[in-house]
């Protein structure tokens, strides 16, 4: 199990070597076609990564916590298979309290997949931290009106739920062979179950 999760991550290590190396080569090329953009490209690139650098180190340390204090097998119960749309109307609970920027949202939701969350629960997590956050919501509904937010907020959530479900059918059965991820969206079977299925 350890030699297949190492090796999953050697695989995806020279992915990321391959992709960042593919964008270094097209923006080398796009900068040498467009060098009057050089300035602009280079200036916004620094502000990204000076605010990727400031940020990344609080999100690897959220991250450590969250792997050592939060069971799997909480997760599993909440937010995996065997709960259904509940689990997912959590997850946007969940989703819909932080802040930050979504690329914050992306290691954790990667976190709950091999802690044992469905996919669709971690979309719906994802996208209530893109379009749901409380206080724009707040904000929203100071200059929109109450009407306008309910209804944006409902349909918002049909549609996050219907998304969700939709992906995990998509791309559950090619998460099933991912190391490390056990729960992709198939629900899981108790050992009760296995024993009465015996």
């Amino acid at each position: 199990m350890k030699g297949t999760q190492k090796e999953g991550r050697k695989k995806g290590f020279i992915k990321d070597l391959m992709f960042l190396g593919a964008t270094l080569v097209v923006a080398v090329a796009l900068l040498l076609m467009y060098p009057d953009k050089r300035e602009p490209v280079i200036s916004s690139s620094a502000e990204f990564f000076v605010e990727m650098i400031l940020i990344l180190p609080a999100v690897m340390v959220l991250m450590g916590l969250f792997a050592v204090f939060v069971p799997d097998d909480l997760i599993v119960r909440y937010l995996g298979g065997n709960s259904g749309v509940k689990s997912m109307l959590l997850a946007i609970f969940i989703g819909a309290f932080p802040t930050g920027p979504l690329y914050v949202a992306f290691p954790i939701a990667a976190s709950l997949l091999k802690k044992g969350a469905r996919v669709a629960s971690v979309i719906a997590f994802l996208s209530a931290w893109a379009c749901i956050k409380i206080p724009q919501e707040l904000v929203e509904l100071q200059f929109l009106g109450a009407g306008f937010m309910l209804a944006r907020l409902a349909l918002t959530v049909v549609f996050v739920l219907a998304m969700g479900l939709l992906i995990e059918r998509i791309v559950g059965r090619e998460l099933r062979d991912v190391p490390g991820i056990p729960n992709p969206g198939k629900p899981e079977v108790s050992s009760g179950q296995k024993e009465s299925k015996r």
